[in-house]
């Protein structure tokens, strides 16, 4: 690191990710200078090479035997000194163009929480699957803010209205996201995450289960979206826009009926449909 002050920086949580932390690293790092972002990585129950190969990059890293993301974001978190301070997915893709474009943002006036756009890199997802992509992405997109993008970056005083975290949070982007007004949170068109969505039907209603959970825990800890949950109308209303396909909205509400059956086998409970916070296809960090 320089002598200069980081401009910003960089919490990433990681939890067995070396197939992906190399590329994701130096992608991130590529056009930086010296010094310009104060990255730490942090392996949580890490059973494969991801420290090592963080630290062969040149970033800081911070290892921990407790897994769980939140406590990873906790240890991250307490090793940064620089506002604004970014909280990156090891698994998605972000520039430093995207990083620069997210904390000019928060300069903003009222602006405490800032998030990029999302890409959903569909190359490897079946055909069924990116149907049911295209209308999930559809109804949370107008709501999804800081949620399921992989990335959200907090001010110093955004920072003081999120932590300390639950260190058993289940979403930790929907505690952030619920933590804001509408008019506090921002989205920059500039810099987007790209993600690689649930390729499967059952890799789709795996990942539905841990939502479920997490805005169930979400709602006890008095952290609900304020925007609520969608309902049938929103639905009809993107069928009747052409937004989507009446094929499209089969294929989804196929897979809901799914879930639904699911869960009430398994004693759970379930929602009519999208939730805000839902990344499809993302891993635990």
């Amino acid at each position: 690191m320089s002598a200069n002050k980081p401009a910003v920086s960089i919490v990433i949580p990681a939890h067995n990710e070396e197939a992906v932390i190399q590329a994701s690293l130096r992608r991130l790092l590529a056009t930086t200078g010296p010094g310009e972002f104060d990255v730490v990585v942090v392996p949580n129950d890490c059973r494969d090479r991801t420290a090592e190969i963080a630290r062969a990059v040149g970033v800081r890293v911070i290892e921990t035997r407790i897994g769980g993301k939140a406590h990873a974001l906790k240890l991250g978190d307490e090793a940064c000194a620089t506002f604004p301070r970014v909280y990156l997915d090891a698994d998605v893709e972000m520039t430093a163009d995207g990083i620069r474009a997210l904390a000019a943002a928060t300069d903003e006036p009222d602006v405490l929480a800032v998030a990029p756009a999302l890409r959903l890199d569909m190359e490897h997802v079946s055909g069924f699957m990116k149907r049911v992509h295209r209308v999930h992405d559809s109804l949370v997109a107008p709501n999804r803010a800081l949620a399921g993008v992989g990335c959200y970056v907090l001010t110093k005083e955004g920072h003081a209205r999120v932590f300390p975290m639950p260190e058993d949070v289940i979403s930790d982007d929907g505690w952030v996201h619920a933590s804001f007004a509408p008019h506090e949170r921002t989205v920059v068109p500039a810099a987007h995450t790209v993600v690689r969505p649930a390729r499967t039907v059952r890799a789709y209603l795996n990942r539905r289960v841990r939502v479920r959970q997490g805005n169930q825990q979400l709602a006890a800890l008095g952290r609900s979206y304020p925007e609520g949950r969608l309902g049938p109308r929103s639905l009809v209303a993107l069928v009747s826009g052409r937004r989507v396909g009446l094929l499209d909205a089969g294929c989804y509400l196929t897979v809901l009926a799914v879930d639904r059956l699911l869960t009430r086998v398994r004693g759970g409970r379930t929602t009519w449909g999208a939730d805000v916070s839902s990344r499809a296809g993302a891993g635990r960090s």
